[in-house]
């Protein structure tokens, strides 16, 4: 393994992220790529989307949104999306991507990190417990939101 870096989502790099594979079961917990990155041309001053590469290859993806003026709190930094390639999944990519997004929310002065996940037993729910977000409520869908606390 080379050192994983992450680099702003591109042209060069958007189509290696659309063709990301995943684990059997983990899809239905996951919207298309697509929707995330619909998300740059919404908000592009508030938006935080990377890449993380191992050397020449994307190997993950993460979606963020850092917004202090948003009346919903879970909302104001909150961790869109994250998606490591199945091959590469459980080398440290995903853990790599989420502290990168915590450097960026405290260098934008946030003080916590919130994500909202369906819980389930192929889901992210244990990843997201071992990075260390922690449950905290429930939308009014079901889904988990969980924080980590900056």
């Amino acid at each position: 393994m080379a050192e994983l870096q992450v680099v702003e989502l591109s042209a060069e790099t958007i189509v290696a992220v659309n063709n990301m594979s995943l684990k059997p079961g983990q899809e239905q917990f996951l919207a298309p790529v697509s929707y995330g990155i619909a998300a740059t041309v919404v908000n592009p001053q508030t938006s935080w989307q990377r890449v993380v590469v191992d050397g020449d290859e994307v190997v993950g993806f993460v979606s963020a949104n850092f917004d202090p003026e948003v009346p919903i709190e879970h909302f104001r930094s909150v961790l869109w999306r994250i998606n490591v390639d199945a091959d590469d999944q459980g080398r440290g990519v995903g853990r790599f991507a989420v502290e990168k997004l915590l450097e960026e929310a405290r260098e934008r002065g946030m003080d916590c990190v919130t994500v909202i996940y369906e819980a389930g037993d192929d889901g992210p729910e244990a990843f997201f417990q071992r990075v260390g977000f922690t449950p905290v409520g429930e939308t009014e869908y079901g889904e988990v939101i969980a924080e980590i606390r900056l």
